[in-house]
């Protein structure tokens, strides 16, 4: 077996995120994006001592899992993997996947439960949508990657996981540009004006704030560009149009100016009969009824906090600390991102809480300057886990309790190990689905000392 041989194998399992597991003569080889129960042909394009991987060129055998997609982008776009199987296999196999990484990373502990989301369909409240080209020197494009690709985009006129509003507004943005002659900006020879178009809603007030990100390589008609969207039909309301120019040379939505060309940069969202102020850049969970659900968890794990201080660290917008400070003596979040905290400390005002304190900083650092000891600490990181030396410090604080949500269970598995080897057990686990269709899924533990 060797680097360009190709291959043909039944995948016998998925493993997460989305590697799909096949025998090739006692030989283990990954094959992303293969579902469990396929027969796929694959090419070998990754050989190690200790790993084989197979990049996938051709389903020959469908699942017997399988079940007809309701997008038809399904298996050309690169947002979705699991919209061929029905939510409950969605369910089962998520569940079955974080299973394994328990018994893999040689930790004990069951899952209560997998809690799916309210609703399947439509339930992104953030949208962030490329402009490019779905073939070389192709028309003008406007949606997400193609799968496995980071140049060609995929046009989306019906994706099924934002509200339809986003996709009337979509197209007649990308149609708008079209008759325009508009060029999008080209990631090898940094030339053209489009980037990104963000949108995000309200799912409780139907608020809509649109976003468009360009280079400052050409001039938009603003009012013109205004005029447009406000005339397009949808059920929503469109509160605010912003134009955010950067000219960085990486393929990241951020700021060098952001101008209001409509309206306000901002919307409410409500959760738990609180108020929460979304601008262009905060961090928000993209899907708000599926937030609901997750806090519901969080709140139960975390307990009685009548009296007790409360550590809320990577708190971004502050809505699990906000959550908690009605029945607690006082809540400390920490957030890295500035914007995120302002709005954090805004929000609390507007939810008369006058027990939370927001600090802005890398948890790394203000832990330091953290002296009172807490009662319980609720942990909800990036991706990528907590920082090691973080780790250690959090662990110093010496709590009986800890709550720890994660985004990505291979992250969440690493730190257990630590915090195992510091005395501690995990008392209760359970997952939330907040990504219908993708490979993602949220977990939340309940650490005790033992």
């Amino acid at each position: 077996m060797k680097k360009g041989d190709i291959f043909e194998g039944k995948v016998i399992r998925t493993e997460f995120p989305n590697k799909g597991i096949i025998d090739i003569e006692g030989q283990k080889v990954i094959v992303k994006n293969a579902l469990e129960g396929q027969v796929v042909r694959f090419s070998i394009n990754k050989k190690r001592r200790d790993k084989v991987e197979g990049r996938l060129l051709e389903v020959i055998e469908p699942s017997p899992l399988e079940q007809p997609a309701a997008c038809k982008h399904f298996g050309i776009c690169g947002g979705c993997r699991y919209q061929n199987l029905s939510y409950e296999q969605q369910l089962d196999l998520k569940k079955r996947q974080v299973e394994e990484l328990i018994e893999k990373n040689g930790l004990s502990f069951d899952i209560e439960n997998i809690y799916g989301s309210p609703i399947t369909e439509g339930y992104r409240n953030k949208m962030e949508f490329t402009f490019g080209d779905e073939e070389k020197d192709g028309p003008l494009a406007l949606g997400m990657h193609k799968k496995n690709s980071f140049y060609d985009i995929v046009t989306l006129d019906d994706c099924r996981i934002v509200d339809p509003d986003f996709n009337v507004l979509l197209q007649a943005i990308l149609k708008y540009f079209k008759e325009k002659g508009e060029t999008y900006f080209h990631k090898i020879r940094h030339e053209g004006f489009l980037r990104h178009l963000v949108m995000r809603r309200s799912v409780k007030t139907g608020d809509i704030l649109i976003n468009l990100v360009t280079t400052t390589q050409s001039q938009l008609d603003e009012s013109e560009f205004v005029n447009m969207i406000l005339a397009q039909k949808i059920d929503g309301k469109v509160v605010g149009i912003l134009h955010t120019l950067n000219d960085n040379l990486a393929d990241v939505v951020q700021s060098d100016e952001t101008k209001t060309l409509y309206g306000q940069d901002y919307f409410y969202e409500y959760l738990y009969n609180m108020r929460f102020k979304i601008s262009p850049f905060s961090f928000f969970q993209t899907n708000t009824l599926g937030a609901e659900v997750l806090y519901d968890q969080v709140r139960e794990y975390v307990g009685e906090t009548k009296d007790k201080l409360v550590y809320d660290l990577y708190t971004g917008t502050g809505t699990i600390a906000q959550m908690l400070a009605p029945v607690a003596s006082k809540v400390v979040g920490v957030e890295i991102v500035e914007e995120a905290v302002e709005a954090a400390k805004k929000n609390a005002v507007d939810n008369h809480l006058d027990n939370c304190e927001f600090i802005a900083g890398d948890v790394l650092k203000v832990v330091d300057n953290l002296t009172k000891k807490p009662d319980i600490l609720v942990l909800d990181p990036p991706r990528d886990g907590i920082h090691p030396k973080a780790l250690t410090k959090i662990i110093n604080f010496n709590v009986d309790e800890m709550v720890y949500v994660s985004c990505k269970p291979t992250s969440l598995m690493r730190d257990l190990l630590v915090f195992r080897e510091a005395g501690y057990e995990v008392k209760r686990c359970c997952l939330v689905d907040m990504f219908p269709g993708t490979v993602h899924v949220e977990t939340v533990v309940l650490i005790s000392r033992k």
